[in-house]
């Protein structure tokens, strides 16, 4: 191994949540970086068209990861049509915002930890699975949330803890998996200038209190999430289980 070296050319790499923008700024990066990718997204169209736009190799499949019986056939599925994936990249990620926690529901509850948290569970306890039959070394990386530390405010608080309970199953994954050589790392984004950062009503005021609140003065753009999650699937970060990246500009430190 170089230094410069990523290790990542001809592996094979799944993104879920990769037709979101941070999603598919991170699954350019892998296709950048040499990989295979499978692109994963609940609508398979707009999967195809991102898979597409990155080249003919790579491949795009629509999934309800809610459908957590599914899962190891998804998996099965790429590696008939792509081999064996070594790096799972869990993007998917749903926020559904109210005025306070009094007006939450069971219902919203549900939803959030569902795709955020159950689903990432199951894909990846397959995903796992399926290299330790295999005896192949692999790598995780779960996408959590500066919220996961600070915890948000108002309804945002039942996404956060979805995102707190990441972090922690991170590194309980990472204990549990490093003796098999598959390595569970976490990203946790800030303030990314998305449509999930949106909320109804938001003005330029709302908007420019929050960029006051970032040290280096700008939201996050998906772009700067890339290099981060590359570097963590890369044998670059051979030696790293159970670490969170902060990538937020300075608006988390700890």
């Amino acid at each position: 191994m170089t230094h410069l070296d990523w290790g990542l050319a001809g592996k094979t790499v799944i993104v879920t949540g990769a037709t979101g923008a941070i999603g598919r700024a991170v699954a350019a990066g892998f296709a950048e970086a040499g990989a295979t990718v499978a692109i994963v997204d609940l609508d398979q169209a707009r999967c195809d068209m991102t898979a597409l736009s990155l080249g003919l190799e790579h491949r795009g499949y629509g999934a309800d990861l809610r459908r957590f019986s599914d899962l190891p056939g998804l998996l099965a599925r790429i590696e008939a049509d792509l081999g064996l994936a070594t790096v799972l990249v869990n993007i998917a990620g749903v926020i559904l915002r109210t005025a306070d926690l009094f007006s939450v529901t069971e219902k919203e509850w549900d939803a959030q930890h569902d795709i955020n948290l159950k689903a990432l569970f199951f894909l990846t306890q397959a995903f796992a699975k399926r290299l330790a039959e295999t005896g192949t070394p692999g790598s995780v990386i779960n996408y959590s949330s500066q919220g996961a530390l600070s915890g948000g405010f108002g309804g945002s608080v039942v996404y956060n803890a979805t995102k707190g309970a990441i972090t922690t199953m991170t590194r309980g994954m990472a204990r549990s998996w490093a003796p098999l050589n598959i390595r569970v790392n976490a990203v946790a984004p800030g303030l990314v200038d998305t449509p999930m950062l949106k909320t109804p009503g938001q003005s330029d005021a709302d908007r420019e209190a929050m960029i006051q609140q970032i040290p280096m003065q700008r939201l996050g753009l998906p772009e700067d999430h890339v290099g981060a999650t590359v570097f963590l699937a890369s044998d670059m970060a051979r030696y790293m289980a159970g670490a969170m990246i902060n990538v937020s500009g300075g608006f988390l430190m700890y």
